[in-house]
C-alpha cells in the first residue's frame, strides 16, 4: 500500500519591522510547496499594504517601499488564499517564531475567529534544526547555502519568494538521506531506528530497467554542478 503524499510549504516574509507587539506588519509572504520532497513549480507570493510606515533598516535589508506598496492590497484581503494555499501542510520556516509570531499577529488583527497558524498547519523550524545539524556553527541561510554549495550570488537584497525558493532547496539537501532506497517501510535514522539499513537484493531478481536522462536534464544537472563548485563545494560528480 503506497503511503499518502506528504504536503509542505517552505514560508518566508518580510515586515516593517522587528517586532510585531511594536505595531509592525507583514509586507510580504513568499510561499513554495513541495509534494514528497520534490517541488511542484506551485507557489503563493504576495505584497501586502501595511498601512503603516516601513523602517529605515527593515527598507535597507528588503529594499521595498512605502511607495511601493501604496497599491498593494491589505492582509484581510489576501487572508482567505493564503489560508487555502497552507493549510494541511508542514510549514518549513527559518527562524520560524519570527515568522510565525507576525502572522499570527496579523490574524489576530481581523478580529472574526481567524485563530492562529498553528490551526491550520504544523511548522518545521529549519534553524532548529541546522543548530542540532551544525552545533556551534553560523547556521544562517546565506552560511547554509555555502556549506550545501547553494549558488545564492542572485540574493543581493531579502526577498520572501526568493529566500523560500532558496530555503527549499537548503532543506531538502540538509534532510536529504534515507536508509533505503527500495523499502519504504525500513526504518530511517530520523523515525529511532539507529543505524543505517542496507536492503540486499535477492539474486533471481529481474534486471532493473535503466532510464537515461534527457538532454535538457542533463543540461540542469551540468548546470548544478557548476554553480556547487562556483560556490566554493566540492563536487564529487565532477570528479
Amino acid at each position: 500500500m503506497s503511503k499518502a503524499a506528504v504536503r509542505q510549504i517552505v514560508l518566508d516574509t518580510e515586515t516593517t519591522g522587528l517586532n510585531p507587539q511594536e505595531g509592525h506588519r507583514v509586507i510580504e509572504i513568499g510561499c513554495v510547496e513541495l509534494l514528497n520532497r520534490r517541488l511542484t513549480g506551485r507557489h503563493f507570493h504576495v505584497y501586502i499594504n501595511p498601512e503603516r510606515e516601513i523602517d529605515a533598516g527593515a527598507v535597507e535589508v528588503h529594499g521595498i517601499t512605502n511607495e511601493f506598496l501604496t497599491d498593494k492590497p491589505v492582509f484581510s484581503s489576501i487572508v482567505e488564499d493564503f489560508i487555502k494555499f497552507i493549510s494541511d501542510a508542514e510549514l518549513v520556516i527559518h527562524n520560524a517564531p519570527f515568522d510565525v509570531g507576525f502572522l499570527n499577529y496579523e490574524f489576530g488583527l481581523l478580529n472574526n475567529g481567524t485563530g492562529i497558524i498553528e490551526n491550520y498547519s504544523s511548522v518545521f523550524d529549519s534553524l532548529t534544526f541546522a543548530r542540532k545539524k551544525h552545533p556551534g556553527q553560523r547556521n544562517s541561510l546565506d552560511a547554509l547555502c555555502k556549506r550545501y554549495g547553494i549558488d545564492n550570488s542572485h540574493r543581493d537584497l531579502h526577498g520572501a519568494l526568493l529566500d523560500a525558493e532558496i530555503l527549499a532547496d537548503v532543506y531538502l539537501l540538509m534532510t536529504g538521506g534515507q536508509a533505503s532506497l527500495l523499502d519504504e517501510d525500513a526504518p530511517s535514522e530520523d523515525e529511532g531506528g539507529g543505524e543505517s539499513v542496507i536492503v540486499r537484493l535477492p539474486s533471481n531478481r529481474s534486471k532493473l530497467k535503466v532510464i537515461h536522462c534527457e538532454a535538457a536534464e542533463d543540461a540542469e544537472h551540468q548546470k548544478r554542478l557548476a554553480a556547487i563548485e562556483k560556490a566554493g563545494g566540492v563536487c564529487l560528480w565532477k570528479s
